[in-house]
């Protein structure tokens, strides 16, 4: 009841997860966001809730909840500047992330104090998404995220990557394996989605190869589709003449039950959610494809610290799960492949520009959304780099900004 409103950048559940429990509570406040967090939020909302309840826990919120806080979402356009609060102002800046992501500009008091919120930043190029916003009225404080910000070496050029990418399906598909992409069904999915239409229709796939598409990527991608206007020219004109590289007849969308002839007939090629192995059909297609040395995993994108994803990555030769109520050993024998530079975050240097390439530039800077040593290290590095007052706050505290 102190809240005077809630703002949300963009839709991935680390950020708008916990959303409905706030109107569970009694919160009845408005809810600012783009148009499409509003629906993207809503599928992996939904989704949270389905998945819990199919693992036999209790969910924080119901379906109810959800639509309660629809009921008290506003949706701003980029650059549309709104009065929130008697002393402040709102401002969405396109942050290139996932669609719909935004940077938040607040502009507080009369002139007070004027802060940038970052959220997920992509400063590169991406097959989605126009270049990320840098200027801005006035900045006195810049909250920026960290979560590659231990990277000290700079990704190789996007080209290279998905050549790369490319290369390493084509060998699996020649060993008559499977490939397996474990992928976020909002951002990294369309992504890889529209690489691989791509090299496709250049001739650079095998013309036999089969794309499978599971889990909630085809609801999210009809939300793309749905908002072209927040996509790269050449993708929104694609959407526009009925020529959508997200209904490609290349990408066939799975029925659960065909899981299984999927991994038996060979030679696919599976997109599939959860992005860190944690759940849904990516885990599902793991345990049944691991032993298999013909076989490939594919990280294309952040595995967060103690996630199934990153203990795979870190060299993991076996683990123990269950099948038809008995503990068995997982080995993993399939090929495992990390593919750094297909990320919709920026990596330290993409960080560092664009810090560089902000206008005006920040008085203060206070780093977040990272391990805790990452945005330690990467707050002293950034104040070494740019002269400014660089702190990265703990958990819990509290930054008096004037």
């Amino acid at each position: 009841d102190q809240l005077d409103a809630l703002i949300i950048s963009h839709a991935h559940i680390d950020h708008a997860g916990f959303v409905p429990y706030l109107y569970k509570m009694g919160y009845r406040g408005p809810l600012y966001t783009t148009e499409p967090t509003r629906d993207l939020m809503t599928l992996l909302q939904f989704d949270y809730i389905d998945v819990l309840v199919k693992e036999n826990k209790e969910p924080p919120y119901s379906e109810k909840d959800v639509k309660e806080m629809l009921k008290h979402v506003i949706t701003r356009e980029y650059r549309e500047v709104t009065d929130i609060a008697p002393d402040m102002k709102l401002t969405f800046h396109n942050a290139a992330h996932i669609l719909g992501s935004a940077s938040v500009h607040l502009h507080i008091g009369e002139g007070g104090h004027n802060l940038v919120e970052s959220g997920d930043i992509k400063y590169g190029f991406t097959r989605l998404f126009d270049n990320i916003d840098t200027r801005y009225p006035r900045i006195e404080t810049l909250i920026i995220e960290s979560t590659y910000g231990s990277k000290k070496e700079p990704w190789p050029p996007r080209q290279e990557v998905e050549e790369r990418l490319i290369q390493m399906i084509k060998e699996t598909l020649a060993r008559e394996g499977n490939a397996l992409i474990p992928v976020f069904s909002v951002g990294r999915a369309q992504e890889i989605i529209l690489i691989i239409e791509e090299y496709y229709r250049r001739g650079r796939l095998p013309a036999d190869a089969r794309v499978y598409i599971d889990g909630l990527t085809k609801e999210a991608s009809a939300i793309h589709t749905a908002y072209p206007e927040f996509l790269r020219q050449g993708v929104e004109r694609r959407i526009l003449t009925n020529d959508s590289p997200f209904t490609s007849d290349l990408f066939q969308v799975v029925d659960w039950k065909e899981r299984d002839k999927i991994i038996n007939e060979k030679n696919s090629i599976i997109i599939a959610s959860s992005g860190m192995l944690t759940g849904g059909p990516s885990l599902y297609y793991f345990q049944k494809m691991a032993e298999r040395m013909e076989n490939s995993l594919i990280f294309v994108g952040y595995q967060g610290e103690g996630s199934m994803g990153r203990r795979i990555q870190s060299g993991l030769a076996s683990l123990p799960i269950m099948e038809n109520g008995k503990t068995k050993e997982l080995k993993i024998n399939m090929k495992v492949e990390t593919l750094e530079g297909l990320s919709g975050h920026s990596d330290r240097t993409e960080l560092t520009n664009y810090i560089r390439s902000l206008n005006p530039k920040p008085k203060r800077i206070l780093v977040d959304h990272g391990e805790k040593t990452v945005a330690i290290d990467f707050a002293k590095y950034l104040s070494n780099r740019f002269r400014i007052n660089t702190t990265a706050p703990r958990n819990l505290d509290s930054v008096r900004l004037k």
